[in-house]
């Protein structure tokens, strides 16, 4: 009795191979075709030139090499288990090696699994040894599965993988409250990750899974006249902002409820409260009372933009931000803002994402100015004052947003039409005018960027802007500015911001005229510089630090002792 294979004397080796010889024709180098083919997908895939017609082509070998495979079963039946043994010796020592090369081949090559055809030979290989059929069996290691034949073969056929040999962008954890800022509006107030609380406790967070977000501020400023010599005044006689110290505070609270949750693009309920309190009352007055009340929503993949409610229209058109124009010729023309809202239907129209046309039906401010507006309508709810009529804009803009490679670029024209009824400059005795205009025009550029691939938007700027309006029933006709300003000038200081800017404004020659009639002392005109630096002291909390030179400090009259005006001005911004 033969115990293994290795037992055979040298002449049985050759009885055993003129058996084969004549028994099995065909099988030998059918086994060793399919090594060749297992040793070129080997080769193949370390190339990455397997493809599937050398896949069809290797099952069709595996089938036709597993016919005469399974018919020695009844020939190994008819010559005696010595025989039997030395058979399958032979056969399995040969298949094993072939295995162990296509078991290489997939560690080598893990994102290239062989084909069906390489499981379909391991498994009739396995039959042999066991003496059973079992297909089902394959040799590969189970941390490389097959894939079906429709699977793609190359990590570059599959988009998952490529996406994981990408670097991972930075997830910011603020991104989820952007829907919930204040919409519609140009002016930029800093975000839920630029506040003192941001999201502690997670407060922020439950509110916004309810459709809620926030933002307050309080914003509190000291103006002073610091010339030497400058003629002072008491508080309740100052003529001008700064002639004495000058305080004054605003606190605002404005909440949002998205509206978006019921199907409404970009749908937007927003909210807002306000408490001002000025030294000098005809730069507040006093008030507590609403600074806005809107709707807001898209039509058309936002193509429309429509807002609707009580608005602070200068956060809505021209830009008059910290480093913008002086809004003093659309605030005479009956433009509203967050001290004075007033009823508003507001329609955007974009033509592409830089070209814009805006128009606004606004229900005007006092035509006496904001003072005589704030007194008849401190909280700001009345439908309307005093002669006020309605106030239509047109603002015909472009503005590039800053991007890598590309500055900040806007561009924006205006006209407004206000029938209130005014008082009439030039014949102060005739019944007030019915009709009053204003015109302007604003360019700002960004001339530089200091970190176009981190933050395009930091960087230098420059502007300009040019206003007019008729002169019989405005105070100021005229209205030009220059100015340039740096956000996020220093790297080590990015949110800080600089502006300097000169301005001139031109009265009304009718509003002199008479002024000179009476005996008065006038000028025709006021020429101001003003420098400010604005620093970023923690999230949320800002001081400003500013420089004011005015030669003409008061509207149209002086004194002898009024002289110039050199104002400092020390600001605070908290935001929560």
């Amino acid at each position: 009795m033969i115990s293994s294979p290795t037992a055979i004397s040298p002449c049985s080796w050759k009885s055993i191979s003129r058996f084969l010889t004549q028994h099995l024709p065909g099988v030998a180098s059918e086994l060793r075709a399919n090594l060749v083919g297992a040793q070129s997908i080997k080769a193949s895939n370390k190339e990455g030139k397997l493809g599937s017609h050398a896949r069809v082509a290797m099952t069709v070998r595996t089938r036709s090499a597993a016919v005469p495979v399974f018919s020695t079963r009844s020939i190994i039946s008819k010559t005696g288990l010595a025989t039997a043994v030395c058979a399958a010796s032979l056969v399995c020592s040969s298949a094993f090696a072939g295995a162990e090369k296509i078991s290489d081949t997939r560690s080598e090559a893990p994102d290239e699994a062989p084909g069906p055809a390489i499981q379909k030979q391991s498994g009739a290989i396995i039959s042999i040894r066991s003496r059973r059929i079992n297909r089902t069996a394959p040799l590969a290691a189970p941390s490389a599965p097959a894939r079906a034949t429709n699977t793609p073969d190359s990590r570059h056929d599959r988009p998952d993988k490529v996406a994981e040999t990408k670097r991972r962008e930075k997830v910011d954890p603020f991104a989820k409250f952007d829907h919930l800022r204040e919409k519609g509006i140009w002016l930029n107030i800093p975000g839920p990750a630029d506040t003192i609380n941001q999201d502690k406790g997670g407060v922020r967070s439950a509110l916004a899974n309810l459709g809620i977000g926030y933002v307050g501020w309080t914003q509190n400023s000291l103006i002073d006249n610091r010339m030497p010599n400058a003629a002072k005044s008491t508080i309740f006689n100052q003529r001008y902002i700064g002639e004495s110290p000058t305080f004054g505070t605003v606190n605002s609270m404005i909440v949002t409820y998205d509206l978006g949750r019921f199907g409404i693009p970009d749908g937007q309920i927003t909210m807002g409260v306000e408490q001002q309190y000025w030294t000098r009352k005809p730069a507040g007055p006093d008030r507590v009372g609403i600074n806005t009340i809107a709707y807001y929503q898209t039509f058309f993949d936002r193509t429309l933009e429509l807002k609707m409610g009580y608005l602070g229209n200068h956060d809505e058109f021209l830009g008059m931000n910290p480093f913008g124009p002086t809004p003093v010729i659309l605030s005479q023309a009956g433009m509203s803002n967050n001290s004075a809202p007033t009823p508003a239907l507001n329609v955007r129209y974009n033509l592409d994402d830089r070209l814009y046309n805006k128009i606004s039906i606004q229900r005007s401010v006092s035509p006496d100015g904001q003072l005589a507006h704030m007194s008849e309508n401190p909280t700001g709810l009345n439908w309307r004052t005093a002669n006020a009529g309605i106030l239509l804009l047109d603002e015909f803009g472009y503005k590039n947003k800053a991007a890598v490679g590309s500055p900040e670029t806007w561009l924006r024209a205006g006209i407004g039409f206000n029938d209130s009824r005014y008082p009439h400059l030039a014949y102060p005795i005739q019944p007030r005018a019915n009709a009053n205009s204003a015109y302007y025009v604003a360019v700002d550029r960004q001339f530089w960027q200091s970190d176009a691939e981190g933050s395009p938007a930091r960087g230098i700027y420059g502007g300009f802007s040019a206003m007019y309006a008729p002169s019989d029933v405005n105070k100021v006709s005229h209205y030009l500015e220059v100015r340039l300003y740096a956000k996020g000038l220093f790297s080590s200081r990015p949110g800080d911001q600089i502006a300097i800017a000169a301005t001139n404004i031109a009265w009304s020659h009718f509003a002199v005229d008479a002024a000179l009639a009476k005996g008065d002392l006038v000028h025709r005109d006021s020429t101001a510089i003003r420098g400010r630096y604005t620093a970023r002291l923690a999230p949320g909390v800002y001081a400003t630090l500013g420089l004011l030179y005015i030669n003409n400090p008061t509207a149209i009259t002086y004194t002898r002792q009024t002289g110039h005006a050199l104002n400092v001005l020390v600001s605070t911004s908290v935001f929560f």
